[in-house]
Parts: structure tokens; sequence; C-alpha cells
């Protein structure tokens, strides 16, 4: 179409001047089409969007930048501050993603499953208030997740200009909570949202649903072996926080914000379980010492390879200061019982409040997830929950009611916090692959004939495909 307006723009102008050669000469040049602005300048063109680096990667280009938002979306005279976020690019023609991790952005090139399935370019954004993308000073009443999905929405309004095609939301774990509360909050920006293993803790002080998970989770053998660790770990509470004392001393480890070391260590064993199921398979249990006759390093190493001693440090904590906020104030957290540790807990499951600094306050605001959970259950249109069905968190999950629209929930069997659309039995994975290309606006006719047919349009990159799982504590979806 370019090249056939400059052919005609051209043509009327040499008409015009027919009998002087040199205008002839210069109105040809004139007529040439324009070169096509970069797709940096374009970026960088947005009001408030500043380039933080470039990275080079095959086939595509990767800007990590900075947008400038209100810190309080709905009195946006009030200040602002820079969130930070990628831009994976590889062409205008294609469809978009919009990744969020629902914490902070990681600033290597990184391409979610939708990324690779649709062949599209990738917008990851940072979460408000994980740093540095936090306001200064930080007014924590702003840290909502309205506010977040506004973030989302400004951000979108604004590429949209650019990047024209459709787009679909997605992420995992509290990336899937935030794909779905920016549907909820925003549902005429994207044309589909993926999300993967979101919790969905409707009623904050119900959580008998995990006490049946892990009741029934893999098998009794392991369950047994898991426990045994976990009840031994607090039968040796003695030598081994002799040696979480002298752990803490060599690395800096304060314990400020949780209270005292003993709390901090009852945190972490209580973590062990969940934390197993949550990032391991039921293939995995075999590497469980036997609780009995192991050492006491052998505990300490196992304890420490699942639940991780450093996490409920003063420094372990600071980062997910922001998660820890919102679990106490609007998302809510789960608590177990857990009748093999009777007599030798001392704190439970502690609140999140424990894990944030008290000058920071809080209070819990019920309603907030029944709203999305209605929501969901009455509104959802071309919306995929994936879980999988040895993860804790999803003991939880979204549900649809009859009232929705192409939206689906799935379950990945024997998968763990990881699950996916790939790990799906093959009937559910073609059907998700086809519907994801379908949302795209991308499907080839030969999926959208037959969903047996669907298939990622994106080559497998180890780099981009890789997924970055943290090893985080059982409080942290």
């Amino acid at each position: 179409m370019r090249k056939t307006l400059g052919w005609l723009l051209s043509l009327v102008v040499l008409i015009g001047t027919m009998g002087a050669a040199g205008s002839t000469a210069q109105a040809a040049t004139a007529a040439e089409p324009a070169a096509a602005t970069d797709i940096k300048d374009q970026i960088l063109g947005i009001a408030g969007m500043s380039l933080i680096e470039e990275k080079p990667y095959p086939g595509y280009r990767f800007f990590v930048l900075n947008y400038e938002q209100p810190v309080d979306h709905r009195q946006p005279w009030k200040g602002t501050f820079k969130q930070r976020l990628t831009l994976l690019h590889k062409d205008v023609s294609r469809p978009s993603v919009f990744f969020t991790s629902g914490y902070n952005v990681n600033t290597s090139p990184r391409r979610s499953e939708p990324t690779t399935i649709i062949d599209g370019n990738q917008v990851s954004l940072e979460y408000r208030f994980f740093t540095p993308s936090r306001p200064d000073p930080a007014n924590w009443s702003n840290l909502d997740i309205w506010q977040a999905a506004s973030d989302q929405h400004r951000l979108f309004t604004a590429l949209k200009k650019i990047y024209k095609k459709n787009w679909l939301a997605t992420g995992g774990s509290k990336g899937g909570m935030t794909a779905t509360y920016y549907e909820r909050f925003y549902p005429r920006d994207m044309d589909g949202v993926v999300a993967y293993v979101a919790p969905n803790d409707v009623v904050n002080n119900e959580d008998s649903a995990y006490d049946r998970f892990f009741a029934k989770v893999g098998t009794k053998e392991c369950r047994d072996r898991l426990n045994a660790v976990q009840r031994e770990a607090l039968v040796r509470r003695e030598p081994l926080e002799a040696k979480y004392a002298v752990a803490a001393a060599e690395n800096g480890w304060t314990f400020t914000t949780v209270g005292n070391l003993d709390k901090a260590y009852e945190a972490v064993v209580l973590d062990y379980v969940w934390a197993f199921w949550q990032y391991s398979l039921l293939a995995d249990c075999g590497s469980v010492p036997d609780a009995k006759a192991a050492s006491d390093q052998e505990i300490w190493d196992t304890i420490d390879a699942i639940s991780g001693f450093s996490a409920y440090s003063d420094q372990g904590l600071e980062t997910y200061t922001p998660y820890y906020y919102q679990a106490g104030t609007q998302l809510g957290s789960p608590d177990i019982k857990q009748p093999h540790l009777k007599g030798l807990s001392r704190y439970g499951y502690q609140p999140p409040r424990n894990f944030v600094p008290r000058d920071i306050p809080m209070a819990f605001q019920p309603g907030v997830m029944a709203d999305v959970d209605s929501w969901v259950r009455n509104n959802a249109h071309q919306m995929l929950f994936v879980y999988g069905q040895n993860d804790p968190w999803g003991a939880e999950p979204f549900h649809l009611g009859y009232g929705v629209r192409d939206s689906y929930v799935m379950i990945a069997p024997g998968a763990n916090h990881g699950a996916n659309v790939a790990k799906l039995m093959d009937g559910e994975k073609a059907l998700a692959t086809a519907k994801i290309l379908q949302w795209a606006g991308v499907a080839p006719a030969a999926a959208l004939a037959d969903a047996g047919r669907a298939a990622p349009l994106a080559a497998p990159d180890a780099q981009l495909d890789q997924r970055d799982l943290e090893r985080e504590p059982q409080l942290r979806p």
C-alpha cells in the first residue's frame, strides 16, 4: 500500500511538471516515502517513557525502560513515580502479550508461554512498590490491586497506539492474580487472559481447603516422610537454632521485623512441607531423608534447600515487603492445621503483619477478593486458568459460573507451581493452544478447523523460554 501511494503521488507530480527536467527530478525525489521511524524512537516518543538500556537479542529488540506513573491514579496531580518495564519487540504487525510477575521485573530477555505460542511482542511490568518502582516517600495506602491494574491500563493505552494488533494478559502465581485483577477492572483492554497457578483466597479466615489438600496430596508414604522431617526439626530446635545463629552471624542476617531468631526459625520449618509440594514433584520424595536416622546437618540441609533459612531474616523479607503488605490488606494468606506438630509449634503460621515493618500501617479489607471472585464467576470472557494438580496454591482456585463465555479452568496432572499449557493432557493442551492463538488473532486455518493441530508459532528458545522460579516460602505465591 505504501509503495502504491508513493507511485501515484510521483505520477501526479511528474505530470504537473512536464517540460522542466530539473523540476521533475526534484518532484520525484520529494515523492519517495520517508523511512519508517525506528521502534526505539516510537517508544521513547511516548510521554513519560525513558530508556534505561537496550540489550541485543537475535530476532528481537529488547528494551529496559521507565514509565512515569501517577502515585495515585484517582488523584494524578499528587505526584508521580518511575515504574520499570521491559519490552521484547518482534514486530508491530504481531500481537502482544502483557506479562506480570506480581513482583520485580526480570531485566534479561524472557518470553512467557503465550508469547511463544503466538510469536508476539511482550511487555513486562514491574509491580508498583517493588524497588526501584516505589514512590518516594512511599504512602503504602496507594498499594492495592486497583492502583496496580490502573498502572497496566495506562501503559497499555499508551502502547496500543504503536502495537495495534490483539493483546493478551498473562502471568504466573501472583502474576496470574495480577492479570486477573486487571481484567476485572479493565475488561475491555485485553483480547484474552492466560492466568497460571493463580490463588483465589475468597474468605481469608476459611482455609480448610488447604488442610484437605495436604491430607491427600502425593502418597501417604511421601506425606509421612515430609511430616516427620518437619517434626524432627522442631524436636531438635535447640541444636539447629544454634546452627542458625552461626549462619546468621556469618551472613549478616538480622530478625528485627519478625521479632527474633526463634520466630524466624519456626516460620522456615513450617514452610517445609508446603514449599516441597510447591516446587518439587512426587518423584523427588526419595530425596527426603529418614527423619529419625538423619543427622542434625542432614535435617538442616533439607530444610534449607526446600524452605531457605534466609527467608525470614530482615534481608530476606525486605524485597517482598510489598507482597506481605498486600497479603495482609487485600489478598489474604493461608493458614493450615498441622496436627503432627502439636506441642512443638509455638507460633503456628504467622500472619503477614509479622513480616512487614511495624512503622507501615496495615488493615485488612474484607470483601476485595470476594468481589474479584464473583466477577470472574459471572463475567469471565476469553480467560484461561491453568493449575498444577500437586500445587498447594491450587487448593483455592478460581471457578467459572454458567454465565461465562469462552473461558476455561484446566489442571495439569502431577504438576507443581510451574504448571503450564505444555504440561496439560493432550486434548486440553491442544484446546488451550488453539484458544490462545484464536484470542490473539493469529490462529492458522488448520488450528481453527481442528484444535488438535494447534501448535506454538515461535520456535523454542532455551534462553528466552526459561522460567525463573524463585525459591519462595509458602506465604508468597
